[in-house]
């Protein structure tokens, strides 16, 4: 079935494909190529309806889907759909010959070409009256058109809409078609990307390439997928982050490197998780995470107000105001502000307690740092709508970045919440190479102790830090969860032209 609202049984659908394949077995027969190689078009539909004054009389080229149908014998109405919007185009039988036949022969969703003059019906509708038209591809499957009545009261009902979500991600192209929204919201994903880009560029950090397939993954606490190289006879890890590889450019020379790439993490998913996501990450040498707080609130800021002109946004019932400076506080504090429980005072047994007392499963390998991470991310995590720095993290979740400079049981490390969603991860990065190796080996016994996450040791990436690196800022944002959040949309699917799915099957 097209969807769950859909009328049209199964047997419906074989029907209509197989009137669509007699139909274009029909237009070959007439000699017409149902796909030709291509058509010139020479305005939008947009432009015709927003310059209506200036198009008025004039011939325009255009191409697109039809949407609608109107027949009435010899004169014929139908909607068709470009890329920029939809206009209506008329047909006379007695003008157009034997075209008006051929279009007979042609359904909702099948792609075509008009030429012809713009004027406007005497009900007020900018349309092109017809005068050659031309197939240019011919669609066997029917598409779900949504339907539209007007109620008693005056109210607008739209039914038979493709609604249903898993067929909406498995089918994004159909849904691209239908659901015009849908595009809207990947438009703007691609204008957040440029403008983020743009300004990193304008800033003087180059954007660089590092490894999606590595010999060691590293980076961030997860879970690789795992692959092989025939060639090499080796076993070989999708990227988890870039991280390890862009502070060796550093370490190289480079004083400002970022890269927009994906990653991919074999983990569960859920709304704000998919196997394979975006990331931006930045290094800039001889900065520390207090400058790397002000510079994320400022492009963030500045990204909001270039997409929207206000430094605020509605979302649902709250008005969520990003101008700088962003609330800051420590985790500790966060946690003690709501619970009022001193988590560095309470051991990892008063810890396990607070958390199952309070709904959390905790798996029996975690460890106070851990149980910690858990209470704020499933607790207190939610509850920050403001955009919020949250600092001080347990050195032992946190294997890359510098222990604090005033607090030795903390790093120097900040995460960015807005409308209770991480949006950002940042360090003053460790660059001590002996320093690092003891992380690296406390972070193995973590992993003999069964936490699978827990990050591998990387002999070179040590050996690239006892070359030298200079003091350096780090910066992690998620691409994915940032356009959720600016473009108000509550699963990360929605943000994703083809996100992870099960098996058809």
């Amino acid at each position: 079935m097209l969807n769950q609202n859909d009328d049209l049984h199964p047997q419906d659908i074989n029907d209509l494909i197989k009137r669509r394949l007699e139909e274009l077995e029909e237009l070959k027969k007439k000699g017409i190529d149902p796909y030709p190689y291509s058509f010139d078009v020479s305005n939008y539909t947009n432009e015709i309806i927003d310059n209506f004054s200036e198009f008025e009389g004039k011939d325009v080229s255009v191409a697109g889907r039809i949407m609608s149908l109107r027949r009435m014998g010899k004169a014929s109405f139908a909607h068709i759909m470009d890329s920029k919007g939809r206009i209506q185009i008329y047909l006379k039988k007695d003008e157009i010959g034997n075209a008006y036949d051929n279009f007979k022969l042609m359904d909702i969703g099948d792609i075509i070409g008009v030429t012809g003059f713009v004027f406007k019906t005497k009900t007020g509708e900018i349309s092109i009256h017809t005068k050659s038209l031309e197939l240019l591809s011919k669609s066997i499957r029917p598409i779900p058109i949504a339907k539209e009545m007007i109620d008693e009261n005056g109210n607008k009902i739209i039914y038979d809409q493709f609604t249903d979500k898993e067929l909406r991600y498995r089918q994004r192209y159909v849904d691209l078609i239908v659901n015009r929204d849908v595009k809207d919201v990947f438009l703007k994903r691609a204008k957040i990307v440029k403008l983020m880009r743009d300004y990193l560029d304008n800033c003087g950090y180059v954007e660089v390439e590092t490894p999606v397939l590595q010999p060691l993954y590293g980076g961030a606490a997860a879970r690789p997928f795992i692959t092989q190289h025939n060639a090499l006879d080796m076993r070989l890890y999708l990227r988890i982050a870039d991280e390890l590889y862009l502070k060796r450019l550093i370490v190289g020379g480079f004083e400002g490197v970022y890269e927009i790439s994906k990653d991919f993490r074999n983990e569960g998913m859920d709304r704000e998780h998919n196997p394979e996501f975006t990331m931006l990450e930045l290094y800039v040498a001889y900065k520390d995470y207090y400058w790397m707080m002000e510079f994320v609130e400022n492009m963030i800021f500045r990204l909001v107000v270039k997409l929207y002109g206000s430094n605020k946004m509605k979302i649902n019932e709250h008005e969520v105001d990003f101008t700088p400076p962003w609330k800051r506080i420590s985790m500790s504090d966060a946690i003690k502000e709501k619970f009022n429980i001193d988590v560095h005072k309470s051991d990892e047994k008063t810890l396990r307690r607070f958390a199952t007392d309070n709904g959390l499963e905790l798996e029996p390998s975690l460890q106070k740092a851990k149980i910690i991470d858990e209470i704020f991310g499933e607790l207190v995590q939610p509850d920050l709508i403001q955009p919020t720095f949250i600092h001080g993290y347990p050195i032992e979740i946190s294997p890359l970045a510098k222990i604090h400079r005033n607090d030795k049981n903390v790093v120097e490390r900040f995460e960015g919440f807005v409308f209770g969603r991480e949006l950002c991860n940042a360090f003053s990065e460790l660059n001590d190479p002996l320093d690092q190796r003891k992380r690296f080996e406390d972070q193995m016994k973590m992993r003999n102790a069964g936490d699978e996450e827990a990050h591998m040791f990387d002999e070179d990436f040590v050996r690239a830090l006892e070359y030298g690196m200079p003091p350096t800022a780090g910066l992690g944002v998620g691409i994915d969860r940032l356009v959720m959040l600016l473009t108000k949309q509550t699963s990360i699917r929605d943000v994703i032209l083809f996100p992870q799915m099960r098996s058809e099957k």
